[in-house]
């Protein structure tokens, strides 16, 4: 199905329509809706599921009207979750869509929310000497970003999928660039250019004082893009807060451990809902 946003945009979405419980799951940047296809079959047994191409990302490749930005993402989710009457929603964003939830929350708060589930994403992707658990495990700094902003599109997009999959850096370029070609394949490059630039950008960490709902935070360990300690700041955060808070970690996972573990991802979010 598609839903038409208020710029004339169209993007893709599916619902299982059934379920006393909401789940909204928000794919990353290059992926697409098809990442949570095998845990929407066993989550849609206790939950009305509701999956989303985001702007520029597979079915809703066509919705590519310049500038993206995350805001755009944000606003995006809330003209969904407006125009499909949702209440009381459980909103789960992995990656990028944790980016877009944060987003979410600092512009429109928790209104239409039950929980919020973030996972395998930073508030703030840049590194200094105040902030080491941003993206590259804490090694993204000033001084590589702005040698990534005089590399080509091609090879800021291998860099970025070596370290969301930790195999990909034993294989040659050709072999990475067959993967990556593929993926890209499936999204409009101008908008995957404008999501890159918009995120490296972002710094979330004050999205705290405006969630009003119970947070929790599903991460990968050894994990690739992000350090797991990233689960402690989130729970200090949420105490200083007064939320109930939950963290739990996936055993033997990358970045791209949806992909990796589906069965162990559904068990996860029905436990946290």
């Amino acid at each position: 199905m598609y839903f038409t946003l208020s710029d004339g945009m169209k993007i893709y979405y599916e619902d299982t329509e059934i379920g006393d419980e909401i789940l909204i799951m928000m794919h990353g940047v290059t992926s697409n809706h098809l990442a949570f296809e095998k845990p929407v079959e066993i989550l849609r047994e206790k939950f009305r599921c509701i999956t989303f191409d985001q702007r520029g990302h597979c079915n809703s490749k066509g919705a590519n009207k310049l500038p993206v930005t995350m805001e755009t993402l944000a606003d995006d989710l809330h003209e969904l979750i407006e125009g499909l009457s949702l209440k009381n929603v459980n909103l789960f964003g992995w990656s990028m869509g944790a980016g877009v939830a944060m987003t979410y929350v600092k512009k429109y708060g928790c209104e239409n929310l039950k929980k919020l589930i973030l996972c395998d994403m930073t508030p703030r992707q840049l590194n200094d000497e105040s902030w080491d658990l941003g993206l590259d495990r804490g090694r993204y700094d000033i001084k590589a970003m702005k040698k990534a902003e005089k590399s080509s599109f091609k090879k800021v997009s291998r860099d970025f999928m070596r370290g969301v999959v930790p195999k990909l850096r034993y294989l040659p370029f050709f072999m990475v660039d067959k993967f990556l070609m593929k993926v890209l394949s499936e999204c409009d490059e101008g908008v995957i250019m404008s999501l890159f630039d918009s995120m490296k950008l972002q710094d979330n960490r004050d999205f705290i004082s405006k969630v009003t709902v119970p947070l929790a935070y599903v991460y990968a360990r050894p994990g690739s893009l992000f350090l797991p300690k990233l689960a402690e700041w989130y729970g200090q955060q949420a105490r200083f807060a007064g939320l109930r808070y939950k963290a739990v970690g996936i055993e033997n996972s990358s970045h791209l451990l949806i992909y990796e573990h589906p069965e162990e991802f559904a068990k996860v979010m029905s436990e946290l809902i």
